[in-house]
């Protein structure tokens, strides 16, 4: 927010960035697919994408007031952070301690300004040996702080192939006037927040919507190397037409993801 801009009582506006990765690899065998998906739970576990959610606070300048988190069976990890714009006293911060995550059919609700959430979802095929990890993070923020500082902190968070951001403001505050304001900021692109080395390393695309005030944009790692994306092997063990194949394979589904079409 600029500082000529002068609201009348608390900033009402709520801003939201959505934040999507996914991580392909082959796993040729069946014993090193689920080897994959066990480095996958073992690496994005709760615990450690707890700390990167505080590590997210910490940036765009929240509190965090609460921490609900879980690991799944058989995979997959949540972690829901509610946080606050103000600075927690003393009997406040005694409070917080990470509890376990939502029971079958319960219902958590959290009433205050803001919440940060991560979810994960390693998949694997079972055909043609392609494995994909897609994690999921929101930031949802209102008053001063903005979600958007701790984009490129994300970006660096993971070994990303492709990363899909979704950022929009809703609602409306007043100026001192009267004169409502449905954005307090200018943006033209999600991209004017990126770093220029990630630019440089990303393929990008933007679909935005400007009078909805919806940015959207999509990023593929421009760089492949075969070795990066074989799990439990790697390109010497592979004869040239099955490391054609494979690469062949792989890009093809990270085209699809990228474009969210099937290429047939």
């Amino acid at each position: 927010m600029t500082s000529k801009l002068r609201l009348h009582g608390f900033n009402n506006l709520t801003s939201s960035l959505s934040f999507n990765i996914y991580d392909i690899c082959y796993a040729k065998t069946e014993e090193q697919r689920l080897a994959y998906i066990d480095y996958i739970d073992e690496l994005y576990n709760a615990e450690r994408l707890t700390q990167i959610l505080r590590d997210v606070s910490n940036i765009i300048g929240a509190h965090v007031l609460n921490v609900a988190r879980q690991d799944y069976e058989p995979h997959g990890a949540s972690v829901t952070l509610l946080i606050a714009e103000h600075e927690l006293d003393q009997e406040e911060a005694e409070h917080i301690e990470p509890g376990p995550g939502p029971l079958p059919e319960t219902v958590v609700g959290h009433l205050d300004k803001s919440h940060v959430t991560v979810h994960t979802y390693p998949e694997s095929h079972p055909d043609n040996g392609i494995s994909t990890f897609r994690l999921d993070i929101d930031v949802s923020t209102c008053g001063m702080i903005s979600p958007l500082k701790a984009l490129n902190y994300l970006i660096h968070s993971f070994d990303s192939d492709i990363v899909t951001t979704d950022y929009r403001v809703r609602g409306f505050t007043r100026d001192v006037d009267g004169r409502k304001l449905f954005i307090d900021h200018d943006i033209a692109s999600i991209q004017d927040y990126i770093a220029e080395d990630t630019k440089r390393a990303y393929q990008m695309t933007d679909v935005n919507v400007y009078q909805e005030n919806l940015f959207h944009t999509k990023m593929l790692l421009k760089d492949f190397n075969l070795d990066n994306y074989l799990f439990g092997t790697s390109r010497r063990d592979l004869s040239f037409e099955e490391a054609d194949d494979i690469e062949r394979r792989l890009r093809r589904e990270m085209l699809e993801i990228f474009y969210s079409r099937n290429m047939d």
